[in-house]
């Protein structure tokens, strides 16, 4: 009995199946059967082909560069520098214009600072010492200016005092700043010229008009409906659609994020590829709150004196940093993703089919006959 079981169901493996169509009068399953096929229609041509394109080829590996270039002056005046007109050379770093650079906005100046010995700074928690042997000779101060000569500095024997060092004397003293300095940032221009290639398609193009007008980028700013392609922002307005004031961020600095995004239908023709910018603030979590907000850092300039000896002056510089940053999607029409969709679509077809089926031959009431009807054997 066994034996034959598995006879029988060896040769059924090479028994052929073909289709039989049964015209079905229920309702129900008809009405069924045709929002499916209505539904992957409606996907298929809504979704696939209208929404995402699906019978293009895409390149999203766009090859970009980016050039920017700032302008405007600002004045300051203060006891430790005196007045000072600042300009694009000396407010932006690096100044050969990248796509990320730093405007300074605020700054404190040590000044005349020569190379010598003097007590380290109080701040500095492995400069301080209660004797000599707590500043251990020839070693360097952990965070601080300079190397530890042995002495300890102290006002009187029962105080706390700071270990003296050999460095660039004398240390920066202790700044919290109050205001910004630099009071015009928020009316400097920037200018971000912005190169962009979708190798696959040989398509190249820049956000930038193309015109014989030589004056169109001296007197034109930015807008999105009347000047797309003049990439020229002031400061203030890009701190704006950041969600942002300039004037607020200028004391202690910020980190700006600028955004290039082109996406582009290439079988609309090339004036239908167009830059749109999107600007954040980078440097603050979405709580809003840590111990280390804004940005700065510091950088010197070095002189000599008529008797030859080097000095410098030591910057503690604030201000926003920009960083531009440029993505993209190009399209162009293809017969091979068109017809894979289409492929994809026709076998959703079959699966509607194939589920009303199984809803007509194991769910109705009268599935026994319908099963009878449709499976028949044939010798």
């Amino acid at each position: 009995m066994a034996g034959s079981c598995l006879t029988g169901a060896f040769f059924s493996l090479f028994d052929y199946k073909t289709k039989k169509f049964i015209v079905a009068q229920n309702k129900k399953v008809g009405v069924l059967y045709r929002l499916i096929q209505l539904s992957i229609l409606g996907y298929i041509i809504g979704w696939v082909f209208l929404t995402k394109k699906g019978y293009q080829e895409t390149d999203e590996a766009i090859q970009s560069s980016i050039i920017t270039k700032l302008k405007g002056v600002s004045v300051t005046n203060t006891s430790e520098s005196g007045l000072l007109v600042w300009g694009p050379e000396d407010y932006v770093i690096p100044p050969q214009g990248e796509a990320a650079l730093f405007v300074v906005t605020n700054f404190f100046e040590t000044p005349k600072q020569k190379m010598g010995h003097c007590a380290e700074s109080p701040k500095v928690l492995d400069g301080l010492c209660r004797e000599d042997g707590d500043c251990q000779d020839r070693t360097m101060v952990v965070a601080g200016h300079g190397i530890k000569t042995g002495r300890c500095l102290q006002r009187d024997d029962n105080s706390t005092g700071t270990c003296e060092i050999l460095g660039w004397c004398p240390v920066e003293r202790k700044f919290k700043p109050q205001r910004p300095l630099l009071t015009n940032a928020e009316n400097f221009t920037i200018f971000i010229k912005n190169f962009i290639q979708f190798p696959r398609f040989s398509f190249s193009k820049s956000n930038i008009l193309e015109t014989s007008d030589e004056s169109y980028l001296k007197r034109c700013r930015y807008d999105e409906e009347l000047h797309p392609y003049c990439p020229i922002f002031c400061l203030g307005d890009i701190t704006r659609k950041a969600g942002y004031n300039l004037r607020d961020m200028a004391t202690f600095g910020a980190s700006i994020g600028v955004m290039i995004s082109w996406d582009c239908d290439l079988d609309k023709g090339y004036s239908n590829c167009h830059p749109r910018y999107h600007f954040s603030r980078q440097d603050i979590s979405h709580l809003n709150k840590t111990i280390s907000a804004g940005f700065n850092f510091r950088h010197a300039r070095y002189y000599k004196n008529a008797e030859g000896e080097s000095y410098r002056s030591l910057f503690k510089v604030y201000g926003i940093r920009f960083n531009i940053m440029v993505n993209g999607k190009a399209g162009k029409f293809s017969i091979v993703p068109t017809a894979i969709n289409v492929a994809a679509g026709l076998a959703l077809m079959g699966a509607g089919a194939f589920f009303c089926d199984m809803v007509l031959l194991y769910l109705m009431k009268n599935g026994t006959a319908y099963r009878e009807r449709k499976f028949e054997g044939s010798r």
